[in-house]
């Protein structure tokens, strides 16, 4: 027995990569499990709230009274919770902080009231938030170090973002890629892709619904489809420029004219509802998925975008709950609809490329943008997805919805006196 444990350390002292894949197996499938759980009772819970509020539409009402209860919980209960993702960015720089776990209750009870009473918002936040929160728990049973709580959290957002949006590929690449713009952190490699695959199967296990989307016809690769592809990037790079600023600018208005953090979303809520009923129709508000599907095969209004960038910023900037991905889903597929209109590309290529671009530019993710589009529509439209992402990502500059982001490597070569900062520090 002396002898096996002696040959044993041996292994391990020559091959110390044995002991540190044993270990992120354990951790990956421990955290795996336990988001992509969270996640299939969060995906669940937004089926049942979405479907009865289509069932009720008299419940949008209540959206400013909803507003108010998001509101004073955090305001009493949030503390640190408030940070929502930027909290995570700035931990993973910094791991000598804590995410608190009430981060992933607040934000589960904040995002579901949010969509069951009509807010325009989305998932993702809400998912990597929880994950953080659920990961974070875990540091002390594992005696994690700094530099290796910074690649638990990594992975935690990889297991958030693969298993709510049922894309585990992407997932993984998305938790090495949104924290630091231009550099990838290949130490948590692994444990990223384990936690978002475990935690995409345990999603599955748990029979949480994914949309499924088709882009019903792609053509060969040219020099006239490229550069198409490219005049259609510059505008989804455009977009997410707007999208971002937009909702930077409209937050910071809510802050200085209503002095009372409550008070906020009543007031948003109010002029959501006020819109609704104006517009006669509820096509803007929610996670906006049956327009997402209907944008690869049918004519929207062309301002359909518009109007869901209006309802997202108004509803998120008041201080409602949920995330910027989906409705950014809708905006840049709705966005490649309307394109159709200009631009000789099939309609369901430009809402594909559009639903992936303008997020890449939102979030400064292109690459994990161009592996989700090849996981939703299919590789035929790889290479046309990944030019309009990282075109898109070009243009939008060191801007985006998570002004915590640091600046790893400037996308512009000149700009090196911007390494190493947040990107809500920089002048834009």
């Amino acid at each position: 027995m002396r002898k096996i444990s002696i040959h044993f350390r041996l292994i391990l002292r020559n091959y110390p990569f044995i002991l540190y894949i044993l270990k992120w197996i354990t951790i990956s499938t421990v955290i795996g499990i336990c988001i992509g759980s969270a996640s299939a009772l969060f995906l669940h819970s937004l089926d049942f709230v979405t479907n009865y509020r289509q069932s009720h539409l008299w419940i949008m009402a209540f959206l400013p009274i909803a507003g108010v209860f998001i509101g004073l919980l955090y305001h009493y209960y949030g503390k640190e919770a408030n940070g929502g993702n930027n909290l995570l960015i700035d931990t993973i720089h910094k791991p000598e902080q804590r995410i608190p776990f009430r981060m992933a209750p607040l934000v589960y009870i904040g995002t579901v009231v949010t969509h069951l009473f009509g807010g325009s918002a989305g998932r993702e936040g809400t998912a990597i938030q929880m994950a953080g929160a659920i990961a974070d728990v875990f540091r002390k049973p594992f005696r994690l170090t700094a530099e290796e709580s910074r690649i638990l959290l990594v992975a935690a957002t990889a297991a958030g973002f693969g298993s709510v949006f049922g894309t585990p590929l992407a997932g993984a690449i998305f938790g090495l890629e949104f924290f630091l713009i231009g550099r990838l952190r290949y130490n948590a490699l692994l444990p990223a892709l384990l936690s978002s695959v475990i935690a995409d199967l345990a999603t599955k296990a748990w029979q949480a619904h994914h949309t499924h989307y088709s882009i019903s016809f792609v053509p060969e690769i040219s020099a006239e489809t490229l550069l198409y592809t490219i005049f259609a990037g510059v505008a989804f790079g455009l977009c997410a420029v707007f999208f971002s600023k937009g909702i930077h600018y409209v937050t910071a208005l809510f802050k200085s004219k209503i002095k009372y953090p409550p008070f906020r979303p009543f007031v948003g809520g109010l002029i959501v509802i006020i819109a609704v009923w104006a517009m006669d129709t509820t096509d803007y508000i929610g996670l906006g998925i049956p327009v997402i599907v209907d944008s690869f095969d049918h004519q929207l209004v062309p301002y359909a975008f518009l109007l869901k960038i209006a309802f997202t910023i108004v509803t998120l900037a008041a201080g409602f709950k949920g995330g910027e991905v989906t409705p950014l889903f809708f905006i840049g597929a709705a966005l490649g609809n309307a394109l159709s209109l200009f631009i000789p590309l099939p309609m369901g290529l430009l809402a594909g490329i559009g639903f992936v671009a303008v997020f890449a530019g939102a979030t400064n993710t292109p690459i994990a943008c161009s592996i989700m589009a090849i996981e939703l529509f299919g590789g035929g439209c790889g290479v046309y997805a990944a030019i309009a992402c990282v075109i898109s990502y070009l243009i939008s500059g060191h801007t985006g919805i998570y002004g915590k982001q640091m600046v790893g490597e400037p996308k512009f070569g000149r700009y090196t006196h911007e390494r190493g900062q947040h990107i809500d520090e920089i002048k834009r």
